[in-house]
């Protein structure tokens, strides 16, 4: 069993950075695990935002932009997000799944566990 915890979230202004962070916990290390970030707007459908595992994947919408890191030792992970923009605004979750090698980036279905989420909003 995972836990995940996200933190980070805030109102910012478009153009700004934030760095949302992931605490997971419980008898594992995340060093098994693929760690994703995915993201849900107002009257949107949950989409992928980020993952990370033996590679990195990113939605195109955020490439260039965002960078997801990993930090196994403290069971951490990270979502580094930059040049942020209004459409930005939605609710951040992280997630969790045991390790697929995976060439290509998975939805929201594949994840098994997920933190509560974190708002981010961006005003323009």
């Amino acid at each position: 069993q995972v836990q995940l915890v996200e933190s980070g979230g805030g109102l910012v202004q478009a153009g700004d950075s934030l760095r949302l962070s992931c605490a997971a916990s419980g008898r594992t290390f995340i060093s098994r695990y693929d760690m994703g970030w995915f993201r849900q707007a107002p009257g949107k459908e949950r989409e992928f935002v980020a993952a990370i595992g033996w590679r990195v994947h990113y939605a195109d919408s955020v490439k260039g932009r965002f960078t997801i890191s990993r930090d196994n030792a403290k069971n951490m992970a990270y979502l580094q997000m930059d040049s942020l923009k209004p459409e930005d605004t939605a609710i951040y979750y992280c997630a969790a799944r045991p390790q697929s090698y995976s060439n290509s980036a998975a939805g929201p279905g594949a994840y098994d566990y997920w933190g509560q989420g974190t708002q981010v909003t961006v005003s323009s």
